[in-house]
């Protein structure tokens, strides 16, 4: 509200009480001020009020929140339903345009000013997560397709090459984005140390020799992984693609989090080549699943991505994004960090202590972080099941009915195609894992009062599974 109407307000009410009103006012003015001009996250997170009236003031600046507007194009973000608009702030244009996906909007200043501020937030987020780059793109699709889009670049670049090298993960995203993108993945087999699973840089350099570097579009490397699997050596797989001059894409879904993937990231950046970075926008900072982020050090190829996206693009993901990042504020982030790490360092003490007890193991993964292996090679198997898959899958079931998510059994009996591929032990990341095990994730989120009800629920499972 100006001070033209602030004025006529104190000739309604008395002018002391618009006065300590117009105090208020103002300091969310200056909040706003200093968005605009910092565009960083806030010292503090903003309160819910602050962030909707920014957000109706944002939304008042798109032409179909303009009063007496007539639109008679094909577009004019009409939305019948009240709820639908609500749920959307009256903003209903999307982001970018037919050739470009970070261009602004003729009709929607508000939206594209939202889409801009997001990107120099996440980019401040990247910052104090350590990570050393220069140039970010948010996308409105998940890791999977964000990874398409970047091997789709890639491939218009190097149209005469056709495969991707790609250090075996047991995820079916990472095959089926490369898939999605028309081209041959080539398994990179890992080897097992100890109770590590991790890539064998060996094979790696004798695939890159065998189908020679001008066929290759590049190599995926993946950081954030289910146990024991450990992040892939980012450092040296970099240096590998410098000496090769092969293009190196890192899937980091959820590795934002975690400082010493930010330092294995930061390293490969400085020492060798990470041409592109994907991270999970609901992964690491607790939004509905829907976006990624795309980032790096190279300008040009990040812009090449955008101008590759087809039309204009939901804004749903960006404004959830702009929403938490206001909320959470820089203070609420690094907490949410710090408690992460000492949560997992709680988790470990604590699945210590039921390890010991049920005569199983933690496994022995140093170097992943995040997720936490336990062995299961003491469960009992029933002798007249002969699928000693089902028997020990049942703990996950017991689980899951007592309102336990995300855990998931391995066998290292299971063979399963994916993308065509025939993967033996599918899951473990490796053909011959030395024992079943569960892995579980201290992620950005998690609680102590999580962790507890877990580790008592798992103990009941386990003796109830033996």
């Amino acid at each position: 509200m100006n001070q033209q109407n602030l004025k006529l307000c104190s000739e309604i009410i008395d002018d002391k009480y618009v006065k300590i009103a117009s105090n208020s006012l103002n300091a969310k003015e200056k909040l706003f001020k200093l968005l605009l001009s910092q565009r960083q996250l806030p010292e503090e997170g903003f309160d819910d009020l602050t962030i909707e009236y920014l957000l109706n003031i944002f939304a008042t600046m798109d032409t179909n929140n303009f009063v007496n507007k007539v639109g008679v194009g094909e577009r004019e973000s009409r939305i019948f339903s009240a709820l639908v608009q609500k749920r959307n702030y009256y903003m209903g244009h999307g982001i970018g345009r037919s050739g470009d996906l970070i261009a602004s909007q003729p009709k929607a200043a508000g939206s594209s000013l939202i889409a801009k501020l997001t990107k120099h937030l996440a980019k401040d987020a990247l910052k104090l997560s350590n990570y050393q780059i220069n140039e970010l793109l948010i996308v409105p699709v998940a890791t999977g397709m964000a990874l398409s889009l970047c091997l789709l670049t890639l491939k218009s670049l190097k149209p005469q090459a056709k495969y991707v090298l790609w250090p075996r993960i047991d995820q079916k995203t990472c095959l089926k984005c490369i898939q999605t993108a028309n081209l041959i993945p080539i398994v990179i087999e890992t080897m097992i140390q100890d109770h590590v699973v991790t890539t064998n840089l060996d094979i790696l350099i004798q695939k890159i020799n065998e189908i020679g570097p001008d066929n290759i579009v590049c190599v995926l490397s993946t950081t954030s992984c289910f146990a024991p699997r450990i992040p892939d050596n980012i450092g040296e797989i970099a240096k590998i693609c410098k000496q090769f001059q092969i293009y190196h894409v890192v899937n980091n879904a959820y590795g934002i989090q975690c400082n010493k993937i930010a330092n294995s990231i930061n390293q490969g950046l400085a020492q060798g080549t990470v041409n592109l970075i994907v991270s999970s926008s609901d992964k690491n900072f607790m939004v509905p699943v829907g976006g990624a982020l795309i980032y790096g050090n190279d300008k040009k190829l990040i812009k090449q991505i955008s101008e590759l996206y087809p039309g204009r693009a939901s804004a749903a993901p960006i404004l959830d994004l702009f929403i938490t990042f206001l909320s959470m504020g820089r203070s609420g982030y690094l907490q949410l960090q710090k408690e992460r790490v000492e949560n997992y360092i709680y988790f470990k003490e604590k699945l210590q202590i039921i390890t010991q007890k049920i005569s199983e193991q933690i496994l022995n993964t140093p170097k992943n972080s995040i997720s936490i292996g336990i062995s299961l090679k003491n469960q009992k198997i029933d002798q007249n099941n002969q699928d000693e898959k089902n028997q020990i899958t049942k703990l996950g079931a017991i689980l899951y009915s007592k309102k336990v998510m995300g855990s998931r059994v391995i066998t290292n009996k299971k063979n399963k195609i994916v993308c065509g591929i025939e993967f033996k032990n599918y899951g473990s990341h490796c053909d011959n894992y030395f024992t079943p095990y569960i892995t579980v994730a201290c992620a950005i989120g998690l609680t102590k009062q999580e962790i507890d009800t877990f580790v008592q629920e798992f103990e009941k499972a386990y003796t109830q599974n033996t």
